[in-house]
């Protein structure tokens, strides 16, 4: 035993090692370093936050409205938007004096201006630190020649356009403060497998997000985006394109009605509530967290991930081989009764 443990000491001692050897443990020791010093700047926090003032769009309901909340009870100076009068007042019955609600509809330039002079005015010279942008204009969405331009409209000049212009106004202020700028994307919105401007305005937004991150930096304003799943607050979303598809498909010349027949109508619908079921986390804490990482963190990321379908199912579906994930929406989606490549079942959603 005594040799063995000889010969292995020999094998291992710097002068009997490998060229090849050497790299390998060199690569190995450079990466365990990089973890360590990526786990230690990762937990690295802004001090003195409390009284700092964050901006929050779409707090209605759903991830909006759950991290003013949390935010206000952190300490933070909240600035809500809520696009309706009742969203705005069950969010001040919940919350502290010193959050503050404004109503904004982003489709509309003149609410934005009025939203972003009610911020200039609360932040009293002080500059903005954080704008998180939620909007989740998702309906009208279904087979593209379902649609009209003005379809498209509704949702780019919500969940696009709208979210850049108030982003442009709020500048100033955030660089005035060398804020934070948070966007909230769906990652299901990532993969474009149904007509209709949400996949559009997703990417549009990440795109917008990794240019304004790269110019923004020199004046200290850092850019973060959270890519989160499907959660249980998306119930009454999909309840939403339900109502729309019903709509589109009754405003279908007969033409085009026939050409997908009745039975796409209701297994697409199936789909949907079935997605509801297979995909949704009821825990938006982790969606919570990584907002609140993205204000608070003194080094934020990038990109963050929130819940299992934004970090494996829908990437995958990105990333993967065009006639792969091409494949794989053939054969989980309806096909229209004229179809020369009818498929059969349905499992996914918007």
């Amino acid at each position: 035993m005594s040799t063995w443990k000889y010969r292995l000491s020999l094998q291992m001692s710097p002068q009997n090692l490998s060229l090849s050897d050497s790299l390998h443990i060199a690569v190995l020791a450079s990466i365990l370093s990089l973890i360590i010093y990526w786990t230690i700047r990762d937990r690295y926090r802004v001090r003195n936050l409390n009284g700092k003032h964050v901006f929050i769009t779409g707090c209605d309901t759903g991830l909006g409205n759950s991290l003013a909340k949390w935010l206000d009870k952190r300490g933070f100076c909240v600035i809500a938007a809520c696009a309706t009068e009742k969203g705005s007042q069950e969010l001040q019955c919940c919350s502290s004096l010193s959050l503050k609600t404004v109503n904004l509809n982003l489709a509309d330039s003149s609410s934005i201006a009025r939203a972003v002079a009610f911020v200039t005015e609360q932040t009293a010279g002080k500059g903005l630190f954080g704008l998180v942008s939620n909007a989740e204009g998702s309906a009208p969405v279904g087979p593209t020649d379902w649609l009209r331009i003005e379809d498209f409209h509704s949702v780019l000049d919500v969940s696009l356009l709208g979210l850049i212009e108030i982003t442009l106004k709020l500048l100033p202020l955030l660089k005035k403060a060398e804020g934070r700028v948070v966007n909230l994307i769906n990652a299901k919105g990532l993969v474009a497998f149904v007509g209709g401007g949400y996949s559009l305005s997703k990417w549009g937004m990440e795109a917008f997000s990794d240019t304004l991150r790269i110019e923004m930096r020199h004046f200290g304003v850092k850019v973060s985006i959270v890519e989160h799943g499907f959660f249980k607050a998306e119930e009454v979303n999909s309840g939403i394109i339900e109502k729309y598809l019903f709509k589109l498909w009754n405003r279908l010349t007969p033409e085009i009605r026939d050409s997908y027949g009745e039975k796409y109508l209701v297994e697409y619908i199936k789909a949907q509530r079935s997605s509801v079921k297979r995909l949704c986390d009821y825990d938006i804490s982790n969606v919570i967290k990584c907002m609140e990482h993205a204000l608070v963190a003194k080094y934020p990321r990038t990109r963050y991930r929130a819940g299992w379908d934004a970090k494996f199912f829908w990437p995958f579906l990105t990333y993967a081989p065009s006639c792969l994930s091409d494949m794989l929406l053939r054969i989980t989606l309806p096909a229209p009764a004229e179809s020369r490549r009818p498929v059969s079942g349905a499992l996914m959603s918007v």
